[in-house]
């Protein structure tokens, strides 16, 4: 029932304002205490905008900090400031504790490189081949390359700190523009993983040590004598980062092989024992440089990238200098500089 104008109306609000009154206790001082007892509710309404908006927005029409809001008016809350960013190695590894206990991402960088160039073209493990099915052995200059590579973790604790890893890399040369020869692949490489990973977070000075892995690695090019290679490590890596700066050195042990013929005994010759990895992000373009070699031969490789902002969706442009031994298993003691130029989903971060 609603109350229509008149002395009936008034009666009702008077006696509303006087339990209200009574009500609540009387605080000398108290904002909109005397807004209570207008009857009529647009002067009421009017009232309590005065005494209550006039301390919210302070002086010269400006909100008030919390602390000089009396006790017991509503202060709107204030937004937490957002949490900062993870650091390089933090976010590859996913030490951050509220992230997925088990998922799969990429790992080393996944390319397409258009056209590789090699000064040095390697026939020689080939020629046989050529040989038997009476063929010229003439493998072009000008190839393509390309990576795949991913990572995922199995297991880790609460904090994130620890966790068990696989990873995938798969690496291939594909001799796109010899049609001649019906455009094979030259070579293919697989390397699968499975090692452990801790975070340190140890101070080194101006540098924080972020990441501690360990475990096995197998590589081959899954192909028949006379072509075939592969080799078995156990390997540490350890990774040291200070704001867009990061290096990462692997250190390796080659598994010895028993109970087959050794396909490439010399290998630790060229490929050494271990490489460092340095890399840079700057204005969303990563530079990165690698380098091994076995130092009693002086003999291994480096190599240069540099990976753009992204151009077309996820996709940057992706450049890539080659010089030394290695840089497949087949090229393994093969002394050749590739330039190759390309598209790319990730940096090696």
């Amino acid at each position: 029932m609603r109350l229509q104008p008149g002395p009936l109306r008034e009666w009702g609000l008077g006696l509303v304002a006087g339990v209200f009154a009574a009500a609540v206790p009387a605080v000398a001082g108290t904002p909109g205490e005397s807004c209570v007892a207008i009857a009529d509710d647009a002067e009421r309404l009017a009232c309590f905008d005065r005494e209550i908006g006039s301390m919210a927005r302070g002086p010269a029409g400006q909100a008030k900090s919390p602390a000089a809001h009396p006790v017991g008016q509503v202060v709107p809350a204030v937004a937490p400031s957002a949490a900062p960013a993870p650091s390089l190695l933090d976010a590859a590894w996913g030490f951050a504790p509220d992230s997925r206990a088990a998922y799969v991402r990429l790992y080393q960088p996944n390319y397409l490189l258009f056209a590789r160039y090699t000064d040095d073209v390697n026939n020689a493990p080939y020629q046989p081949l050529f040989d038997a099915f009476a063929e010229e052995g003439d493998f072009d200059e000008v190839e393509a390359k390309f990576q795949l590579s991913f990572k995922g973790r199995l297991l880790t604790t609460d904090d994130r700190r620890w966790g068990l890893w696989f990873a995938y890399t798969q690496q291939s040369q594909w001799q796109l523009y010899s049609e001649d020869i019906s455009r094979p692949f030259r070579e293919t490489n697989y390397m699968p993983e499975l090692f452990g990973s801790y975070r340190p977070g140890v101070e080194l000075g101006s540098f924080r040590w972020n990441v501690l892995n360990f475990g096995y690695t197998h590589q081959s090019n899954g192909r028949a004598d006379p072509i075939s290679r592969s080799w078995d490590r156990l390997f540490v890596e350890a990774g040291i980062e200070r704001d867009d700066f990061a290096i990462v050195a692997r250190a390796w042990t080659r598994i010895e092989p028993s109970n087959y013929e050794d396909d490439n005994p010399d290998i630790t010759d060229y490929l050494g024992h271990g490489q460092v990895t340095a890399l840079y992000r700057w204005r969303d373009n990563t530079f990165t440089l690698m380098g091994r070699g076995n130092l009693d031969t002086g003999k291994g490789a480096a190599q240069f990238s540099w990976t753009s902002r992204p151009l077309l969706g996820p996709l940057r442009a992706h450049f890539q200098v080659f010089s030394g031994y290695g840089e497949s298993m087949i090229d393994y003691d093969w002394n050749q500089t590739t330039i190759g130029l390309g598209v790319t989903l990730n940096e090696m971060l």
